[in-house]
């Protein structure tokens, strides 16, 4: 354990300032991430998921280098005051990530090299180097340099002491190697290249001999190139660079002025922002990599180690030749047994609570609620928050109809969604534009809430009806991330909803508390405790005490040290954690009764389900909100109840099944360890293909209903 070499007031990364076990928020990302390099490793997976797995991989941890890592190493430049205050060591967090970093890409490089290569030859794909290029391929190559890359590239020699050139953030270059022509004992010099991924393909299609798919990197016909680019030297080797920036915005929250300009004008900024993340090739000599330092004016914690290859989320766009044996078989979206065909909906649902659980089952029923609702002459109000959305949605289309149809429509935009803050202002300004009333984002505060309210008069007055979501109003991202929704006219859900959005339009706190929903900013962390309190008093009384807690991350300590607290008063609590997990459990005497898994799939785990067993009297809520500090006290957030029996029943039913899963599941433990859960003997449980299959079964039992 690193507590060994910390100061004595100084927590490590593996505890409390209590001195329970408690895991990095950083480090057991990176845990998380080496789950879905797990994907690529296993043989299981069909080959272009496995691909596509070593994109996501990638993926995210440009991401998390972008964001996380800069903000680590912006802790490193504070004062020794500031450092002192702080919970962890900023220069043990980064010597961490490093070393984790480093053996996950040489971990990446070996399932490359050693699996994904030799199965993709299997099937008759090649990826070619340039020196393995035959006569019509290297004519190719050289006509397609020519023709294709000509105007992109601009080489540049690096001089000490000179302007450096500017990197781009996340573009790929060349560091050339080179010697000046017949003057075999003349000083090496240096180069660099960019590599024009931005304009072009990243994999190239090669003309290719009969039953062959040759493939080469783009990098690769820029290293055949470069004697072109210097034709007074002599190309002694090359290796791969790429510069990532700090992506964050650095807003000041507590604004004064346009929020909206504010961020514009940090989006702008945000390509030229400082270092937070240096790879080059790992067989680089230490003369270049020495002057790149010099050059870049990188530090020590800047650099890390990669392959021969970077920007690797390019294998998002990785050729398929149409071999679509080689994915996963595709999976008809399911129709929901009572709202798909459903004559009218607003009956449906008004009669009977309806959830829908995506991507099993179609997100057009989303689309459609308020499609209806914009056409309904009895509709005279529509409701909905926004934190990620589609750059073409149907749902902000059909509320500009709306508006042109007459009914008042309100929208609160959270301009402040990271890496997403340029879509929503587009949209937010589309809407308001077409007649909207636009709210935007609270200083200090995420809306992070995904609900929508529409108000619809009836022969006995107005009523209200909601759809209330784990997950966003997001046409594209419902196709691949697993969220739950409920469509309700309940009236004790609607009537809080509709003060939801009272607080967002008005920004004053609601004088009626909230009895139902657990809002952020309101009733969602205390009532969370309590409820984690009522099931300790159980235990403790010698009676059974359970919970039940899905979600993305859980990371906030009080809630950590509570489950803590659960566990050593003998309630059962079982977890399943996609992402970040802070909580180490199965350690004696503080969390033996606690069991975790993260389940990594085909799907990624987005929807948040808390269960408490409450005296025989199970409450289960759906929520947006995960348990992490940004979540419980940070934003605005909503966690839903779920009164209808029958919903519950299937709720528990998935619960179950997740529980069960014994093909991609994961345990969660102090060690990190990533192992699968092997359990229920030989039969094999893998929870999303089995969610599936138990949804195709309801359609048979409930489609009856779809004609109310």
């Amino acid at each position: 354990m690193l507590s060994e070499t910390r100061p004595k007031s100084r927590m490590s990364l593996f505890e409390t300032e209590n001195h329970l076990p408690y895991i990095h928020r950083d480090i057991s990302w990176l845990s998380f991430n080496y789950r879905v390099l797990q994907e690529a490793m296993d043989p299981t997976v069909p080959l272009f998921e496995r691909i596509k797995f070593l994109a996501i991989y990638s993926s995210n941890l440009d991401e998390f280098f972008r964001v996380r890592m800069a903000n680590q190493r912006n802790l490193l430049r504070v004062g020794k005051k500031t450092k002192r205050e702080l919970e962890t060591s900023p220069k043990v967090v980064v010597k961490e990530i490093q070393r984790r970093v480093n053996h996950q890409q040489q971990e990446f490089s070996r399932i490359l090299e050693n699996q994904i290569i030799p199965e993709l030859r299997k099937h008759g794909i090649y990826l070619v180097r340039r020196l393995e290029l035959d006569d019509r391929q290297r004519e190719f190559v050289e006509n397609y340099f020519r023709d294709h890359m000509l105007p992109y590239v601009q080489p540049v020699l690096l001089v000490k002491n000179k302007i450096r050139p500017f990197l781009i953030n996340r573009a790929l270059y060349l560091a050339v190697q080179m010697r000046s022509k017949g003057e075999p004992y003349a000083p090496d010099e240096y180069a660099i290249v960019n590599i024009p991924s931005d304009h072009l393909p990243r994999f190239v299609k090669l003309p290719s001999p009969p039953g062959r798919h040759d493939v080469i990197f783009l990098d690769d016909i820029v290293r055949h190139s470069l004697s072109w680019m210097f034709p007074g030297y002599d190309i002694l080797d090359t290796f791969s660079i790429k510069l990532t920036r700090d992506a964050e915005l650095y807003i000041d929250d507590e604004y004064s002025g346009d929020l909206i300009q504010k961020i514009k004008e940090s989006l702008a900024k945000r390509h030229v922002g400082p270092a937070s993340r240096f790879v080059y090739d790992r067989e680089m000599p230490a003369p270049l990599l020495s002057l790149l330092q010099e050059v870049f004016e990188l530090e020590k914690y800047d650099i890390l180690q990669e392959g021969r290859y970077h920007n690797n989320f390019d294998f998002f766009r990785f050729p398929d030749f149409g071999m679509a044996h080689l994915k996963y078989p595709p999976l008809e979206t399911l129709p929901h047994p009572n709202l798909t065909q459903a004559k009218d909906i607003f009956r449906v649902v008004r009669q009977k609570d309806q959830i829908l659980h995506t991507p099993f089952q179609s997100f057009e029923s989303v689309i459609r609620f308020f499609e209806e609702a914009a056409r309904d002459p009895k509709v005279t109000h529509i409701k909905l928050t926004q934190y990620r959305v589609a750059r073409k949605s149907r749902i902000l289309e059909a509320l500009i109809n709306a508006v042109k149809a007459g009914k008042q429509v309100s929208v609160f935009v959270e301009v402040k969604a990271r890496f997403d803050e340029e879509t929503n202002i587009e949209w937010g300004e589309k809407l308001e534009k077409a007649g909207v009333n636009v709210h935007y984002s609270f200083p200090g505060l995420k809306v992070h809430a995904k609900i929508g309210l529409i108000r619809r008069m009836e022969p006995k007055g107005p009523r209200l009806y909601a759809y209330l979501s784990t997950g966003n109003f997001h046409e594209e991202t419902s196709k691949v991330y697993s969220d739950y929704g409920i469509f309700t006219a309940d009236e004790r859900l609607t009537t809080e909803a509709g003060r939801v959005f009272s607080f967002l339009e008005t920004g004053k706190e609601p004088t009626q508390p909230f009895e139902h929903l657990l809002v952020g900013q309101f009733n969602l962390r205390s009532r969370l405790l309590e409820l984690v309190d009522y099931e300790i008093e159980q235990a403790k009384k010698g009676k059974k005490a359970r919970i039940v807690l899905k979600m993305n991350s859980m990371q906030d300590r009080e809630m950590v040290e509570r489950l803590y607290q659960a566990s050593q008063a003998g309630v059962e609590v079982k977890l399943i954690v996609r992402g970040i997990c802070c909580l180490a459990p199965g350690v004696s005497g503080i969390s033996d009764n606690i069991h975790a898994i993260s389940i990594v799939d085909r799907y990624l785990e987005h929807g948040r389900i808390f269960l408490f067993h409450h005296g025989g009297k199970e409450l289960i809520y759906l929520s947006s909100a995960d348990w992490m500090v940004r979540n419980l006290s940070f934003r605005v957030e909503t966690a839903f109840p779920i009164y209808d029996n029958a919903i519950r029943e299937e709720i528990k039913d998935y619960l179950d099944i997740q529980l069960s899963d014994n093909v991609k599941a994961r345990i969660l433990d102090h060690e990190m360890t990533n192992e699968y859960q092997r359990i229920n003997g030989d039969i094999p449980i893998r929870s999303q293909m089995e969610t599936y299959y138990y949804l195709k079964r309801k359609i048979e039992v409930e489609l009856p209903e779809a004609n109310l």
